[in-house]
Order: structure tokens, then C-alpha cells, then sequence
């Protein structure tokens, strides 16, 4: 587990670095860093996507998966719970700021929810990506730290990134890396066959699909609530897990 503590780690430290950074930028600089946030989760979902699709042996699964998903997700209304979880969460630590200064309620208020579409959007990325899923279940069955250490990397940036326009808030995305990875850990040191390599790329498709989906939020071209699409990700599992049960 020392690989994904580390790429954890580097999430709070990226974080810290970023908050520290945040009063010092100026608006415009932030309003880029926000487009450019926009433009690599579309190019790192696209790529994610694109690249594997032809090793799809159900070429047509993650389109299902994504119907399905979309659909659970709505009626469950996963976005709009998680949204208005973290504003209450950020409206509530800044009701004394507030109260001293009811002028600027408008702008918390903004910055609550640029918050919950920040945090939508890194949990995503940090997530779904073939180094930080197939890293979890390399360390497990070889011991080889390399792919996770690399994405430790790749992930302080971004969260420094992330931290600098949204806030510390973003620290929040460090428990939910660090459940996801450890599932894949403990899966893989309990059955190696459990993730496969054809199960990991369809899960790949679906959340490159998911990732593209945020950086058209980020972007400002479409609102795509990803995180309804969530439940998307369970239809490749349940799929071949039915598929070893009764093929």
C-alpha cells in the first residue's frame, strides 16, 4: 500500500502548495487555470477513451453502461446531492466571514459551487486513469510501486493546480483516492484474476467518457452532471462477473 499513501500524500501536499498560492493569483491568471483544467481533462478522457476502444471485446458495452449509469445516477440524482453537500459544508465554514460581510454572501455563494464542480472533477481524474487503476493491482501482485509513484507525481501538480483556483477544500479528494486505489489493492491481493485486463479497459472507456464529460463542465460548453454517470462503472463489473458465473 506504500504507492497509494504516497500518491495520497502527494494530493495534501499538492493541496497545501496550491491553497498557499491561491491569494496570490489574480483573477485572470485563475480563469486560466480553470480553461486549462477544462482542455486536459478533455484531452486525458479522449485519450483514455480512444486508446481503448479497440481492445474492447463488447464494443458496444460502454454504450449500455452509460445508459444504464446515466439513468440510475439521475433517479438517485447523485450530482445534485454531492453539489449540495459540499456548498452546505462550505457555506457553513464561512458563516461568521459572512455575517461580518453580507456584501460578498453572492460570491461565497459562487464559490461554494465552483468548489463542488472543482472537487467533481478532480476526484475523476485522480481516479479514473489507467495509472492510478492499474497501479493499485501492480504493487499488489508484483510489488512495482513505479506506475503509482509516477501518477503521485502527475497528481501533485494537478492538485496544486486544482487547489490554487478552488481552495483547500480540494483536500477532500485524498480519502476518496485513497479507498479507491485501496480497493483495487486488497481485489487484486485476493483474486488476480478478479481484474482483468479486458474488465479494465472497458472500465477505462466508460470513465475516459466520464473525465471528457467534466472538462466540458470546466469549459463552460455543457453542464453533463458526471457524477450521475458514477454508477455507469458497475455495469462492465456486473456484466463479467454474470458472464463467469453462467458462460
Amino acid at each position: 500500500m506504500i504507492g497509494t499513501i504516497v500518491n495520497t500524500c502527494s494530493i495534501v501536499a499538492g493541496t497545501i502548495l496550491g491553497t498557499l498560492l491561491h491569494r496570490g493569483v489574480k483573477e485572470q491568471y485563475k480563469r486560466v487555470l480553470y480553461d486549462g483544467l477544462g482542455l486536459a481533462s478533455l484531452a486525458i478522457g479522449l485519450n483514455a477513451t480512444i486508446s481503448n476502444l479497440p481492445k474492447s471485446q463488447y464494443p458496444v458495452l460502454f454504450i449500455v453502461a452509460i445508459a444504464i449509469g446515466g439513468v440510475v445516477g439521475t433517479a438517485l440524482d447523485i450530482d445534485g446531492r454531492f453539489r449540495r453537500l459540499v456548498d452546505r459544508k462550505s457555506k457553513s465554514g464561512e458563516a461568521a466571514e459572512e455575517a461580518d460581510a453580507p456584501a460578498t454572501q453572492g460570491a461565497k455563494g459562487r464559490g461554494g459551487r465552483r468548489l463542488s464542480d472543482g472537487l467533481s472533477t478532480a476526484i475523476l481524474l485522480y481516479c479514473i486513469g489507467p495509472l492510478s487503476m492499474l497501479g493499485p493491482v501492480i504493487s499488489a501482485l508484483k510489488g512495482d510501486n513505479t506506475f503509482l509513484f509516477t501518477n503521485a507525481t502527475l497528481d501533485f501538480v494537478s492538485s496544486a493546480v486544482f487547489a490554487s483556483t478552488y481552495g483547500f477544500g480540494m483536500v477532500l479528494a485524498a480519502p476518496v483516492l485513497f479507498c479507491w486505489q485501496g480497493m483495487f489493492y486488497l481485489v487484486a491481493q485476493l483474486s488476480s484474476e478478479a481484474v482483468s485486463d479486458a474488465l479494465m479497459s472497458e472500465l477505462l472507456i466508460v470513465g475516459g467518457l466520464m473525465i471528457t464529460g467534466s472538462g466540458l463542465s470546466l469549459l463552460g460548453l455543457k453542464d453533463c452532471k458526471t457524477l450521475n454517470l458514477l454508477p455507469a462503472l458497475a455495469v462492465p463489473v456486473v456484466w463479467f462477473v454474470a458472464r463467469s458465473i453462467f458462460c
